[in-house]
């Protein structure tokens, strides 16, 4: 071998070290992960009994704890409680196991910032009693709760309705320490909610006035919640106990479609009524703007109304006959408008002047145009240029 190979020999194996050095600076996972866990990736495993934890590991940053998706924790003694913002940095964490520990204690915000939570082991712990509200916005697949002291309660009354991909036997702790199937728990002054909203259906003019009717039953006394859209109309909610009203004034046709829910809740759990709101209104073209060219030619427009209003257009007072090269093409339904073109292929200069838009329903109507130049006449002796259609400006 030449001295000249043996040197860019050396020089790839040169580069490659520095390449090494490199990526472990990177990666540091000695000063990155707590002294009494280990971390793999994506993973963070605490299970060593004999130096116990006693709250979920922080990592060097933000962006670390980003990353982590599973978290394990077991036979840790000093372990005791999950906080509101114990778990808030990992927000892509979709496998928590907590299990053979001495957790006695879970906040209600402990998960709220854990929205891709779904498989959630808290077996064999000290949990007395534990919330619905706890879980209620996660979309879990699994929570595994066997093995703790769970309290023949009505707070825990909630969990025989739950089941998930992996249903247990509960059991759960009566008053003398005897046990029991939860499933088979049935307590006095321990009843879900139950909701009735009236009107069930509400259609009506834009302009009336419209009262919605709530009323609840459950023990303990459940507590009554309105939960709206962004409601334009002039609204005051109104009554207290089991019955609450939404009173609606010169309703806006802007809230059509309007979700309008009414929840009630209490230990046991909740329950909800909901009504759309479908407000009749006539025609209103906001948007009708000058011809644009894409892979077709299009007159774009945006129309509101209740019911679908009914469009047909116009070229210089005359009907337009819509078929394969010339139609109305509704894109979108969004805020309460159609957003749409009239669709225009290869128009040439018959197709040139005032475009009208005409809208109407059973309410009424609107009318408005624009005016569209696609081609020059071929024969006009002013026009040198062979290309005869008008450039975008």
């Amino acid at each position: 071998m030449s001295l000249l190979s043996r040197g860019f020999d050396m020089a790839g194996w040169g580069f490659r070290w520095v390449l090494v050095l490199v990526l472990l600076a990177l990666w540091r996972p000695g000063t990155a992960c707590p002294e009494l866990c280990t971390c793999t990736g994506v993973r963070i495993s605490c299970v060593d009994a004999e130096r116990s934890i006693m709250a979920f590991p922080m990592l060097q940053s933000e962006a670390e704890m980003e990353n982590i998706t599973d978290i394990y924790i077991a036979n840790q003694s000093s372990f005791t409680s999950i906080n509101e913002k114990d778990l808030n940095l990992y927000r892509n964490l979709r496998n928590l196991t907590v299990t053979n520990t001495r957790l006695t204690y879970i906040s209600r915000q402990a998960f709220q910032s854990n929205l891709k939570l779904q498989y959630l082991n808290l077996k064999e712990n000290n949990l007395s009693y534990l919330s619905w509200r706890t879980f209620h916005h996660l979309n879990l697949s699994s929570l595994l709760l066997a093995g703790n002291t769970l309290q023949c309660s009505c707070e825990n009354v909630w969990l025989k309705q739950w089941r998930g991909e992996e249903s247990e036997e509960l059991m759960c702790v009566e008053e003398g320490g005897k046990r029991r199937a939860l499933a088979m728990l049935t307590l006095p002054n321990c009843v879900l909610p139950t909701v009735t909203l009236k009107p069930t259906k509400v259609t009506m003019r834009e302009g009336v006035n419209v009262t919605l009717v709530c009323n609840t039953s459950g023990t303990p006394t459940p507590n009554l919640n309105w939960d709206t859209c962004k409601l334009n109309s002039a609204h005051q909610k109104e009554g207290s106990g089991q019955m609450s009203e939404l009173k609606l004034y010169n309703v806006s046709s802007l809230d059509n479609g309007c979700k309008i829910t009414c929840r009630s809740d209490n230990m046991v759990g909740e329950s909800e009524a909901s009504v759309h709101l479908d407000i009749l209104c006539p025609p209103v073209i906001s948007k009708l703007m000058d011809a644009i060219s894409d892979h077709h030619w299009c007159i774009p427009f945006s129309v509101a109304g209740n019911p679908e209003p009914k469009l047909s257009w116009l070229l210089n007072d005359q009907p337009v006959e819509e078929g394969n090269f010339i139609h109305t093409v509704i894109h979108d339904y969004s805020e309460g408008e159609y957003h749409g073109c009239l669709q225009l292929d290869s128009p040439t200069h018959i197709n040139n002047g005032e475009y009208t838009l005409m809208a109407s329903n059973a309410y009424g109507e609107d009318i408005k145009a624009v005016s569209a130049h696609f081609m020059y006449e071929p024969w006009n002796e002013s026009v040198t240029d062979p290309l005869y259609y008008v450039p975008n400006r």
